[in-house]
């Protein structure tokens, strides 16, 4: 790896020197100051993680481990198999024994409070494999999420074409459907593959009276012992994840006549075709707390409404001829109501609900009725899904829910880009089970209930450090991110939040260089660090098109562990790379 060859014409080649990885000089400087004779001993590698690493639970036999594992038995030398030398010192800070989240934490969060103090993790149309319109239904999805620990999976379901079984399809469209049997058989054999914690299946409900019957039979054969189903007076509160563990519960409205569904291709096609895609950047658009609203958004609330919309004639008839058995088996009961917003924000003290809104209902609302939805959410849930003319499965900021406590934000898990980053940061948290216990400021009650747009004073500000990062040369081809030299790399960090807290900061470009050395430094004052994430890309600048993406990562700030780490990146998708990292220091001062 000393020197790679560009081909610039047929008659003309570039050459380039390589360097191989290097400690940068805070890391030389760390290590001349804690080794002896060009070594860390155990006793002093112990002091550099209490001192600098700032595990003060670490102790000495932490420090062996770490030099035992660097040390294979063919290599022990006399000299240094007591401790490490610069080269093994910088290996293990650069390698995966060092990550920026302590993977032995596991689940720390309490997790016996009611179901409506937690973050959970949530798909929305989780059958879909593409777009809204026109893609295949599976359970192939469906298994996807649950292994990457989604909790709440969403199903539409719909009579098959000859009435006479259940579907599972995006209804009015032209998406081929999916037998709902296959997907409850897969949400079992999946359920609880990672995580323990109660996975939701919420239904969006368009059967006749004898489908209704039909699925609640499937319901209970599929998942027997599994199935939580509360008493007929229904909850009154939540009952905890802890409770619930290994549990399904069902999410849906008490069942409705059915109504035979119009044909609403017109309505679709009034769409403009013209209008841009919210990821229409190759990783998608850079998210936000404040979008403006267009009048094609308005115009459009009333069909994004059918997800939750309720029809009091038609409820009044329907719970007299309602299925028992399909309405026994709702242990989450949603619905809007009469009236508006006002009434669906409404407390009763005797029964708990779930209330669906959509980003732009939920936007609208928060304007106006920022405190009330912090209030419902303290004991009721809240959904918040995508606007209806997202059809090619993009998605919106999960933030603008999570700061008013929506508990259940809806994100296409299909697709890839920023909104999505940003949700598997937040889930990151609490070992990955699926459930984030909500920030206490959050839960406060009376006069102090939280405001979003409050202007706070800083908690904390976080010095991050962006050092180096390298594995780009054995990740991808020579000439993927320029035909005619190395790439020219540069980082974006900064954090995604509260509005005060939300900023992105960038390095320098690094020319004509596979393992750049940045070496700067960044700080973030936060003013809700219980709320906030650090969002970590790499790109590589291009001069005559749009830069090309490098790698990224989004960690909880609540779970940083500071000090020096080594922090592995993903691609668009969200999948790891083998050997793409950065070396980064964190700091509170």
């Amino acid at each position: 790896m000393s020197k790679q060859t560009y081909r610039v014409c047929f008659c003309c080649r570039r050459r380039f020197k390589l360097a191989s990885a290097e400690a940068p000089a805070e890391i030389k400087s760390i290590f001349d100051r804690y080794s002896e004779n060009g070594t860390i001993s155990v006793d002093n590698l112990h002091r550099f993680l209490v001192e600098v690493q700032k595990q003060e639970n670490a102790t000495v036999e932490d420090a062996g481990a770490i030099i035992n594992s660097l040390h294979e038995p063919k290599h022990l030398n006399i000299f240094h198999r007591s401790g490490l030398n610069l080269e093994q010192f910088f290996k293990y800070l650069f390698g995966d024994i060092n990550p920026p989240i302590d993977p032995r934490r596991g689940v720390h969060h309490d997790m016996h409070d009611p179901l409506s103090h937690y973050y959970i993790y949530t798909g929305h149309n989780s059958y879909l494999t593409g777009n809204q319109l026109s893609s295949d239904c599976s359970d192939v999805p469906i298994i996807n999420a649950l292994q990457n620990g989604v909790r709440v999976i969403e199903l539409d379901i719909w009579p098959n074409s000859t009435k006479d079984d259940v579907d599972v399809l995006h209804g009015r469209t032209l998406t081929t459907p999916v037998q709902l049997i296959k997907c409850l058989r897969s949400i079992k054999e999946h359920a609880f593959s990672a995580s323990e914690y109660p996975v939701v299946i919420t239904l969006e409900d368009h059967l006749p009276r004898h489908l209704q019957a039909k699925v609640a039979e499937m319901i209970n054969e599929t998942f027997g012992d599994m199935l939580f189903v509360p008493g007929s007076d229904g909850l009154r509160e939540f009952p905890s994840p802890e409770s619930l563990k290994r549990k399904v519960m069902i999410s849906t409205k008490p069942p409705k006549e059915y109504l035979e569904a119009k044909d609403l291709s017109g309505e679709q096609n009034e769409v403009k075709e013209g209008k841009q895609s919210a990821e229409a950047e190759p990783w998608g658009r850079e998210i936000s707390i404040n979008k403006s609203r267009t009048n094609d958004e308005d115009d459009l609330n009333e069909e994004e409404a059918h997800e939750d919309d309720d029809d009091d004639e038609v409820d009044r008839k329907s719970q007299q001829i309602a299925v028992p058995e399909y309405k026994r088996l709702i242990a989450i009961h949603a619905g809007k109501g009469k009236g508006g917003l006002d009434d669906w924000l409404r407390l009763d003290p005797n029964k708990v609900r779930r209330l669906s809104l959509s980003e732009l209902e939920l936007e609208k609302a928060a304007v106006t009725h920022a405190k009330e939805i912090i209030r419902f959410t303290q004991r009721n849930l809240l959904r918040v899904y995508p606007k209806g003319i997202r059809f090619d499965s993009s998605n919106y900021n999960p933030l603008i829910g999570w700061m008013h406590g929506a508990q259940m934000v809806a994100l296409n898990m299909q697709g890839y880009g920023r909104s999505l980053w940003v949700m598997r940061g937040m889930f990151r948290a609490n070992g990955g089970c699926g459930y984030v216990r909500k920030p206490d400021i959050l839960l406060k009650t009376g006069n102090e209930i939280f405001d979003p747009k409050a202007k706070l004073p800083v908690k904390t500000t976080l010095k991050v450090t962006v050092f180096m990062g390298e594995g780009w040369y054995y990740d991808f081809r020579h000439t993927h991110f320029d035909t005619y030299s190395p790439p020219d790399f540069y980082t974006r960090v900064g954090i995604a939040g509260v509005p005060a807290d939300t900023l992105m900061k960038k390095t320098r470009t690094l020319e004509d260089n596979w393992i750049p050395n940045w070496n700067e430094h960044f700080e973030f004052p936060l003013t809700v660090p219980e709320l906030a994430l650090l969002r970590i890309e790499v790109h590589e600048y291009d001069m005559s098109d749009k830069d090309d993406f490098g790698g990224q990562t989004c960690l909880p700030v609540s779970e940083l562990r500071e000090g020096i780490r080594a922090v592995p990146l993903h691609n668009q998708k969200g999948e790891p790379y083998r050997s793409v990292k950065l070396l980064m220091r964190f700091q509170f001062i």
